[in-house]
């Protein structure tokens, strides 16, 4: 019997030593699953495609209209003028999402550098980005985060070139001037730099007809913006606000109407036009058709 139980733990303690003695290599292999993995899902990546996020720095509501342009372009000095290296237009929807560019890599010039490009466009509204997003070579990454910023539009422009120059009246040399017309008595001021007409102010009192207030801005003798408040007499608040532009061209792009503290909706164009007829008639006026 005691042979027997020496003969049993002999064999255990083979059997033990057996399991303590496994290769080095099969330890190793065992542990090498997980990298192995990982570079497995790298490989999978493509590398023949830029990704990411764009989003809005002010969140909006757009359009249904609204239009967006993605490019992956070659900013490379010797690249200009070449098309780019991908491009997709989609309508907008809704922000913040995802984009993917394809391209073919046999095209990239390693050397070169590479961007992409977002353009939204919403009417008269364009969004661009502030900073570049550079990617694929020079250390830059295939994934991006985009975020784009709204410009003010050609019409908003106008309207903060003409609050400037509202705000710089008081600087200029200035002339008065009235006229009496049946039921109506009407009044103004001209403002003038370097002897040229900037800026008029009129009021017109209809009486029962009401009142209004105009401020009308002008460029080498033509008006560029007009500014009509109307209301039931002087003292009372506006009712109505009527805003006109036109750019270099004589094309109207600042056109509002606000109805008293309302929502702004676009002024119509007969409503600009007779604007622009009385800014050039009050200019001939006050300055006895010198217009100047």
């Amino acid at each position: 019997m005691r042979k027997m139980v020496l003969s049993l733990m002999s064999v255990a303690a083979v059997a033990l030593a057996g399991c303590n003695n496994s290769s080095p290599s099969q330890q190793t292999d065992a542990g090498a699953s997980a990298p192995t993995s990982a570079s497995t899902a790298a490989a999978a990546a493509p590398a023949n495609e830029v990704s990411g996020t764009i989003s809005l720095r002010e969140p909006t509501q757009l359009s249904p209209n609204a239009q967006l342009v993605v490019n992956l372009v070659d900013v490379s000095a010797t690249a200009a003028g070449a098309a780019p290296l991908a491009s997709k237009t989609a309508p907008a929807g809704s922000f913040p999402q995802q984009f993917q560019l394809t391209f073919n890599p046999a095209n990239e010039k390693t050397d070169d550098i590479y961007v992409v490009q977002v353009t939204l466009t919403d009417g008269d509204r364009h969004y661009v980005m502030p900073i570049q997003a550079p990617v694929l070579t020079k250390g830059a990454k295939n994934t991006v985060s985009i975020q784009l910023m709204a410009e003010q539009t050609p019409g908003e422009k106008i309207l903060a070139a003409f609050t400037d120059v509202q705000k710089q009246i008081g600087g200029m040399k200035v002339s008065n001037g009235t006229k009496l017309e049946a039921n109506i008595s009407r009044g103004w001021q001209v403002f003038r730099q370097a002897g040229e007409v900037k800026f008029i102010r009129e009021l017109v009192d209809s009486g029962d007809k009401g009142f209004t207030s105009t401020d009308y801005a002008y460029k080498n003798g033509n008006p560029w913006a007009v500014v009509q408040q109307t209301k039931a007499n002087k003292d009372a608040k506006p009712s109505a606000i009527d805003r006109a532009g036109w750019d270099d061209s004589g094309t109207l792009v600042l056109k509002q109407h606000q109805v008293g503290s309302g929502e702004v909706q676009t002024l119509d164009d007969g409503t600009a036009a007779s604007l622009h007829k009385q800014a050039l008639t009050i200019l001939n006026l006050a300055t006895g058709g010198k217009n100047k």
